[in-house]
């Protein structure tokens, strides 16, 4: 049984969730077992992450309701804020 967001971002209160979000930018790149995706987001400078085991369809132009929370990542030394998503789908 898969939850509703609704559920998740009630349950864990750092979660956010956003419907028909416009995707700008997607790349998939291989990360030991996993495909990393990183999707840009209409009107958001911060980058949206996300690990699979397979390749996605690309999503770039579509529609998209993400549930995600705020984190850092370090690379080289410097931190980056980005969003690390729990839940993507197309809408």
């Amino acid at each position: 049984m898969k939850s509703s967001p609704e559920k998740l971002v009630k349950k864990h209160q750092e979660l956010t969730h956003t419907d028909g979000a416009k995707v700008v930018s997607h790349v998939q790149r291989s990360q030991d077992e996993w495909i990393l995706n990183t999707v840009m987001i209409e009107g958001c400078e911060i980058a949206f992450k996300y690990k699979r085991k397979k390749l996605y369809n690309n999503l770039k132009g579509q529609r998209v309701n993400l549930t995600y929370y705020p984190c850092k990542e370090s690379i080289a030394g410097m931190e980056f804020d980005i969003m690390k998503v729990v839940r993507i789908k197309v809408s």
